[in-house]
C-alpha cells in the first residue's frame, strides 16, 4: 500500500477521534445500513437490530416482505434485504418507496437521492444526463459508475465521452433500492468508481396491477402499466411505459419513448434467482447549449435554437440474469448480463467556428454489444474467537464496439473524422476482509487487481490501429470504531481508477491534420480517503458527516467530440459532506443535505500559457484563455433540502429544494457560472379502493437560471469576427490564426426549464 495515502488518512483519523468518546458502560449496537422509507399506515415495519449481538450473527435465510412501491404500490424487493454494515460514514441505501415520494421530471433523477450529486441536461432529454458529485464534473459519468440490477451503465470507448452513462431506460416505479457508495475504498467496485457508484436494484414483483397516465406542461404525455403473477414456482413481472414530450424550447424535442420490462424470479432477494430482458427505444430533437450573446441580441430567445437539426436516437436491449444463495456460513453472488445498444447523435457546439459554409455540426455513431460475468463468494468463519467475512470476487466484461465521428449539415454526411472497430475486453478479481475485533472495532482490508486488453482497427487512418494492454493494483483499508452513544466512526482509505478510450490509447496521428499526437494511459489511477461520524443518538434522526481527499494522477484524455487527445494537470480535491434523514413520525419525515468542495489542478499548463501568448493584443480573446489552478465546471457547493408527508391512504405530497452551485468555467476564473436553485413539488390523494390523484410542480418559482453553463470559443454569423476571419469575395482574413481558431470567448448555457405542472391519474387492480 501506499505509505502516502495512508498517512493522509491517518491524519484525519488524529484530527477527528477526540469528537468520539468510548464509553464502556453503553451497550455495543451496530448502527443498520441508512435506508429512507415512508412506511405505509397497516404495514408491519422491518425490526431493526438492537444489539451487536444481534447484528453480528451470520445471515439466515431471508424472506423480503413486500413494501409500499410508487403510489401505494405493494413490492417485492429484488435486492436482498440482508444488508452488511455500512463501511463508510458517506454509504446509504434509500428505498424505491423515498425515490418514488419525490417530484421526477426526468428518470435519472431518481438517483439524486444520492446525497451531493446533481443531475442535469445540457441537450435533449434523450441524451445521458451530466453528473456532478464531490467538486467533480463527470461529464455524462466518467468516474460514477452506475449499475441497474447488476448491470453497468456506464459505456467505455464510447462515442459521445468515456464513461457515458444513459439511464433512460429506467423506470423508476420499479426501482426496489438504490445503494450509494462514494470514493475508491472498495474492492468490488472497478472501473469508473473512483468518486462513487450507484446501484439500483428493481423489485420482482407487485401486490396489485397497477396502470397510470400522466400529462402536463409543454406536450408532456406518459402512460405506464405493470403486472405480475405466479408462474410455475416463480413470479412473472411485465411492465411498459410510453412517454412523449416537447419542452418549452422554440424547436420542440418531439420525444417519442418506448420502454418495456420482463422479468422472471424464483424464490427469495437471498436465496433465488431472477432473469431480466430490456428492450427500449428513444428519438428526438434537442435545443443545444447557446452562447449568452446570441439570447442578449435578440438573435433567438431564451428557449431557441442554433441549430434546430441537432438531436439523436437511441436504443438498448438487455438480458441479465441474476443468482444468490446464503447460508449460516457463505453466501454466493452470480450476475451476468448481454447488452445491445447503438446511438446516433448530431451536435453542434461552436456553430460556424471551423466550417464558415456547412457550420460545425457532428455525428457521433456508437453500436456494440457486449457482456459479461459477476461472482463472489463470502466465507463466514472465526479465528482466535475473531469473526471474519472473507469475500473474493472475478468480474469480466467484453465489448464489441463501432464507433465513429463525422461532420455534417443538418444530419446529411459530409465527411468523416474517424472511423473504428474496438474490441475491448477486462478481467478484474478481487478480495475484501472483514474482521470484528470487538463489539465497537472493525476493520476492512481489500486488495483488487484489473487487466484490460484492447484491439484498434482504424478504418480511415491505419497508423491509430494497435493492441494494447494495461494492469492496476488498487488497495483499499477501513476501520470502524463503535458505536458509543449511537454513534459510529469510520476512517476509509483506498485506490482507484478509470479507463481512458482505446482509440486515444492506439492514436499516432491527429485524424484532423495528420499530425502526430501524444497516446493516453489505459488505466488512470486516482488515490481517496475518508473520515466521517454516523449518529442515531437523536430519536428519529440519521446524520453523518464525511471529510474526504480524492487526487487524480496526470492523464491524457481522449476527446470523443473532436477524435484527438489533450493533456490535463493533476488534481486535487478536499471537502466535505454532511447528511441528515429525520422521521419524527410514520408520516412526516424530513432530509437535509450538505455538500462543499475545494478542487484545484496541481501544476502549471505550458500549453494553456502558450496559447494566451498567441492571443497577444486581443484582450477580450484572452479573458478566460490565461493559464489558471481552477478546474472549470467543479461545483464548490451543493444543497438539497426536503419534505414528505403522507400515508398509505389519504393526503400525501412533498417539497424538494436543490442548490447547485456556482462553478469557475475557464482554469482562469474569468468565466463563473451562476448558481441555480430549484424548488419541486408534490401533492396528492390515495383512495382506499386504489386509485390515486397526483401533482407534480417542477420549477415552482420559475428560477430564470441555467441548467448547466460552460465557457468556450465559438463564432456566430452575427458576431463581427466572422467577417473578419471569413471575409466574403476571396479576401485574406484581417484576424489572425490563433484568433479565428479561438473564437468569441462567452458563457454557453442551457437554460432551466419554466414551471411546470404534470398531473398523474393512476389505479390498482
Amino acid at each position: 500500500m501506499h505509505r502516502s495515502l495512508f498517512s493522509s488518512a491517518g491524519i484525519l483519523l488524529a484530527s477527528s477521534l477526540a469528537a468520539v468518546t468510548p464509553s464502556p458502560a453503553q451497550p455495543a449496537t451496530v448502527l443498520s445500513p441508512v435506508e429512507v422509507e415512508a412506511p405505509p399506515r397497516h404495514a408491519a415495519k422491518p425490526r431493526v437490530p438492537r444489539n451487536g449481538t444481534e447484528a453480528s450473527r451470520p445471515a439466515a435465510r431471508h424472506v423480503a416482505a413486500p413494501t409500499l412501491g410508487a403510489g401505494g404500490m405493494s413490492v417485492t424487493p429484488g435486492a436482498s434485504a440482508a444488508q452488511a454494515p455500512v463501511a463508510s460514514a458517506s454509504e446509504k441505501t434509500v428505498s424505491g418507496t423515498e425515490v418514488n415520494a419525490r417530484p421526477l421530471s426526468r428518470p435519472a433523477e431518481a438517483l439524486e437521492v444520492a446525497p451531493g450529486l446533481i443531475i442535469t441536461q445540457h441537450s435533449g432529454d434523450g441524451k445521458a444526463n451530466q453528473y456532478f458529485l464531490r467538486g467533480v464534473n463527470l461529464d455524462h459519468g466518467t468516474d460514477l459508475a452506475i449499475s441497474i440490477d447488476g448491470m453497468p451503465v456506464n459505456m467505455r470507448t464510447h462515442g459521445h465521452g468515456q464513461g457515458y452513462a444513459d439511464t433512460n431506460f429506467l423506470i423508476p416505479e420499479l426501482i426496489s433500492s438504490v445503494n450509494v457508495r462514494k470514493g475508491p475504498y472498495f474492492a468490488d467496485e472497478g472501473d469508473f468508481s473512483s468518486v462513487g457508484a450507484i446501484h439500483v436494484s428493481l423489485i420482482d414483483s407487485v401486490a396489485r396491477t397497477m396502470a397510470s397516465i400522466t400529462s402536463g406542461s409543454f406536450g408532456y404525455n406518459r402512460a405506464f402499466g405493470v403486472t405480475s403473477g405466479k408462474v410455475g414456482e416463480g413470479t412473472l413481472l411485465v411492465a411498459a411505459e410510453a412517454n412523449i414530450y416537447n419542452g418549452p424550447w422554440d424547436n420542440p424535442d418531439k420525444l417519442q419513448k418506448l420502454n418495456g420490462v420482463i422479468r422472471y424470479s424464483q424464490g427469495t432477494a437471498d436465496n433465488g434467482l431472477s432473469l431480466t430482458g430490456m428492450a427500449y427505444g428513444n428519438k428526438w430533437n434537442s435545443t443545444d447549449q447557446v452562447p449568452l450573446r446570441a439570447i442578449t441580441s435578440g438573435e433567438i430567445g431564451r428557449y431557441g435554437a442554433l441549430d434546430p437539426s441537432d438531436g439523436g436516437n437511441s436504443e438498448r436491449f438487455s438480458l441479465s440474469g441474476r443468482l444468490r444463495q446464503t447460508d449460516l456460513d457463505s453466501a454466493t453472488k452470480l450476475d451476468f448480463y448481454v447488452i445491445k445498444s447503438k446511438l446516433n447523435l448530431w451536435n453542434n457546439f461552436t456553430f460556424f467556428l471551423s466550417d464558415p459554409v456547412n457550420g460545425d455540426q457532428f455525428h457521433q455513431y456508437d453500436d456494440r454489444v457486449l457482456g459479461g460475468i459477476n461472482a463472489s463468494h463470502t466465507f463466514k468463519y472465526n479465528i482466535a474467537g475473531f469473526r471474519n467475512e472473507t469475500e473474493v470476487g472475478i468480474q469480466s466484461r467484453y465489448d464489441d464496439i463501432n464507433v465513429s465521428l463525422g461532420n455534417t449539415i443538418k444530419r446529411q454526411y459530409l465527411s468523416t473524422t474517424r472511423s473504428d472497430g474496438v474490441k475491448e475486453g477486462s478481467v478484474g478479481v478481487f478480495v475484501q476482509n472483514t474482521t470484528f475485533w470487538t463489539d465497537w472495532l472493525r476493520t476492512n482490508i481489500g486488495w483488487r487487481g484489473d487487466y484490460y486488453d484492447t484491439t484498434v482497427n482504424s478504418f480511415f487512418n491505419p497508423a491509430n490501429s494497435g493492441s494494447a494492454t494495461a494492469t492496476i493494483g488498487s488497495p483499499k483499508a477501513g476501520l470502524v470504531i463503535g458505536p458509543f452513544a449511537k454513534t459510529e466512526l469510520f476512517l476509509n482509505a483506498g485506490e482507484g481508477f478509470h479507463s481512458n478510450d482505446a482509440r486515444g490509447v492506439t492514436i499516432k496521428e491527429s485524424p484532423s491534420d495528420g499530425s502526430p499526437v501524444d497516446s493516453s494511459p489505459f488505466l488512470v489511477k486516482t488515490k481517496g480517503a475518508e473520515i466521517g461520524l454516523r449518529t442515531k443518538l437523536i430519536p428519529g434522526l440519521t446524520s453523518s458527516i464525511a471529510l474526504f481527499m480524492l487526487d487524480s494522477a496526470s492523464e491524457i484524455l481522449f476527446v470523443g467530440d473532436a477524435g484527438d487527445t489533450e493533456p490535463s494537470r493533476p488534481s486535487r480535491r478536499v471537502g466535505f459532506e454532511w447528511t441528515n434523514d429525520y422521521k419524527p413520525t410514520s408520516w412526516l419525515s424530513f432530509e437535509a443535505d450538505l455538500a462543499m468542495t475545494r478542487a484545484r489542478f496541481r501544476g502549471s499548463n505550458a500549453d494553456q500559457a502558450a496559447a494566451y501568448a498567441e492571443l497577444d493584443g486581443y484582450p477580450a480573446l484572452q479573458i478566460g484563455n490565461a493559464p489558471g489552478n481552477l478546474i472549470p465546471g467543479a461545483p464548490n457547493m451543493i444543497a438539497s433540502a426536503g419534505i414528505r408527508l403522507g400515508e398509505a391512504t389519504g393526503w400525501f405530497g412533498a417539497l424538494r429544494y436543490r442548490y447547485f452551485g456556482s462553478r469557475p468555467l475557464t482554469e482562469d476564473g474569468a468565466f463563473i457560472s451562476p448558481a441555480t436553485g430549484l424548488l419541486n413539488g408534490q401533492v396528492g390523494y390515495r383512495f382506499d379502493n386504489g386509485w390515486r390523484i397526483q401533482l407534480d410542480a417542477f420549477n415552482m418559482l420559475d428560477s430564470k437560471s441555467d441548467q448547466i453553463t460552460y465557457a468556450y470559443g465559438s463564432l456566430l454569423k452575427s458576431d463581427s469576427l466572422f467577417a473578419m476571419c471569413f471575409p466574403g469575395g476571396g479576401g485574406a482574413p484581417t484576424a489572425p490564426a490563433a484568433v479565428c481558431q479561438t473564437g468569441i470567448m462567452d458563457r454557453v448555457l442551457h437554460p432551466v426549464e419554466p414551471l411546470a405542472l404534470r398531473v398523474t391519474v393512476a389505479g390498482r387492480f
